[in-house]
């Protein structure tokens, strides 16, 4: 018998979408998430059975994950008649039938699932897909006793949904892997076809290993296919840009114009004109009419670099733009539409800005529908070695150069905080490469082993507070702790710190004179004394 319950409404639908997105984010075992999702359903729905069936490399039609499990291991693709499959592919739309008793197709489909006498089963498959052809079905098979009214409008709507969400997951996972596998291959081995896979993936130029970035990465991947405005929040010189060209490269888009605009180069009245465009004569110089990069874009996604740095008064005027995708060029009247998908970049707070006054509310609001956090450099320090190298191979086909790092180089620079980020990280590189005469970029040869590292002057040092006011003695001790300070700043930092070994070999070199070894460093004699004793190392006379 049927237990009768409320079902389809639009707050058990979201309900269950709700808990199919926390499955399918929460897992990286792609069969065992699409299990608990049809496991979930057979609940919500009175599903006698479920199948995820995804087409592989060769083509073939490949049962992923059923509902219940036995009957996959027992029967596989027989689960869902390939023929029916096919037809859901290549029609690329919703396959229903009220009774699967009357179809030909589903004759084997009848004896596995037990319905009693006064119930019928019905199915209802829909494609998975993303952009583009179908590359997997989501069918399930329904009871209903003849007692019950039967609708399949808000069941269809609500599979494609959920099919949506799997063809996300399905692609990230797919995705991962072609990343896991690319990546235990060298750069200069990779095949052709490969390298054209890593370009198709947005992620040509975009290095990061690390956790946090893969978590980036994954934010892209199912963000990008939608139209959802995406803000790239981080701090300056981690990439941003590049994230934006890689939402573009995987969206349905990216064969428009991906254009660019810094917000914060530009004055109100040149940034108007350059965003809406303006007639022929509407301010001197205007010789004739010119089209903005809203125009520019149309078909495409414009990319607004440095967002929160635009005045009050132009935010209004972008406000509408974005809201109604609609404005007019300076000094014109004729109201131009474009289809444009809108990607920001700041590294402003912005929460604060809203709190001061400084930044719109209903702006923020338009602009922060899907934000994406760029981690900086010194929380991802896993790239550090593969951005290093990445780096130092654009040197090299710029200059003709055959450079490379030492083993030890990349290690210390792997310890290095880059407040700069990426962009900081790039500038050392060629600094460093420019400066080196063979080779081989030894330790020794980097800016931040010598103490000439930007690095260390943007670094904050701390405070020398007093609690009660300090007497003259303890104001000319005071005064040489932060002369003793000024000079050692760097001896208490790991960055900068000459670690033991490579002083002994500096110091062997020099023939164990401070003073040499301190101009080698790019230390004083003073500063060399108290590493000295810090490592314990005893002074040999020679």
């Amino acid at each position: 018998m049927t237990i009768e319950r409320p079902r389809n409404t639009a707050a058990l639908s979201l309900v269950s979408l709700y808990e199919i997105s926390k499955i399918l984010s929460s897992s990286t075992n792609l069969e065992a998430s699409l299990r608990a999702v049809l496991n979930l359903m057979s609940s919500y729905l009175e599903m006698r059975r479920g199948v995820v069936a995804i087409v592989d490399d060769a083509g073939a039609i490949e049962v992923t994950a059923a509902c219940p499990g036995r009957v996959a291991d027992q029967n596989g693709g027989a689960n869902l008649p390939e023929e029916v499959a096919r037809r859901i592919l290549n029609g690329q739309m919703p396959f229903v039938t009220e009774n699967i008793s009357e179809h030909p197709l589903l004759a084997d489909y009848v004896g596995a699932t037990g319905a009693l006498d006064d119930e019928r089963i019905s199915l209802i498959g829909v494609p998975i897909k993303t952009f583009g052809r179908p590359f997997g079905v989501l069918a399930v098979a329904r009871v209903w006793n003849d007692a019950t009214e039967i609708s399949f409008g808000d069941d269809v709507r609500l599979l494609t949904m959920v099919a949506n969400l799997i063809a996300q997951t399905v692609r990230l996972h797919q995705r991962v892997g072609e990343r896991e596998a690319i990546r235990a291959v060298p750069r200069n081995n990779l095949k052709p076809a490969v390298q054209t896979a890593l370009k198709e993936m947005g992620v040509d130029t975009v290095i990061g290993h690390s956790k946090p970035m893969q978590s980036v990465f994954a934010q892209v991947h199912l963000v990008a296919p939608t139209k959802s405005t995406v803000i790239l929040r981080g701090e300056s010189g981690t990439g941003k840009e590049l994230i934006a060209h890689a939402v573009h490269a995987l969206s349905p888009r990216k064969d428009g114009p991906f254009i660019k605009v810094n917000c914060a180069a530009l004055p109100d009245t040149l940034l108007e004109s350059e965003l809406f465009g303006h007639e022929k004569g509407s301010f001197t110089g205007a010789i004739h009419d010119r089209k903005g990069r809203f125009e520019l874009a149309d078909g495409g996604t414009l990319f607004l670099d440095e967002i929160g740095e635009i005045s009050q008064t132009f935010q209004a005027k972008l406000l509408r733009v974005l809201q109604e995708r609609e404005f007019e060029r300076v000094g014109g009247s004729r109201t131009i539409k474009v289809d444009v998908r809108i990607v920001c970049a700041t590294n402003r707070n912005l929460e604060d800005a809203v709190a001061k006054g400084d930044f719109r509310a209903d702006l923020y609001y338009r602009i922060n529908v899907v934000p994406v956090f760029i981690p900086a450099l010194r929380e991802r320090k896993e790239d550090i070695p593969s951005l290093a190298e990445h780096f130092l191979n654009q040197f090299n086909e710029e200059n003709e150069r055959q450079m490379r790092f030492a083993g030890s180089a990349l290690q210390v620079l792997a310890r290095c905080s880059f407040p700069g980020n990426v962009r900081e990280l790039e500038n050392c590189v060629q600094r460093v490469a420019t400066m080196t005469r063979g080779e081989v970029i030894e330790d020794l040869a980097l800016p931040c082993q010598t103490s000439q590292c930007h690095c260390q002057v943007l670094m904050p040092r701390p405070a020398f507070q007093m609690a009660t006011a300090p007497t003259e003695a303890e104001q000319l001790a005071d005064a040489a702790d932060v002369a003793d300070w000024n000079e050692m700043d760097d001896l208490d930092n790991l960055d900068a710190l000459p670690q033991r070994d490579r002083l002994v070999r500096v110091m062997e070199k020099c023939g164990w004179v401070q003073a040499k070894a301190a101009r080698i460093l790019g230390l004083t004699p003073r500063q060399i004394g108290y590493a000295l004793r810090k490592h314990n190392i005893s002074i040999k006379r020679l």
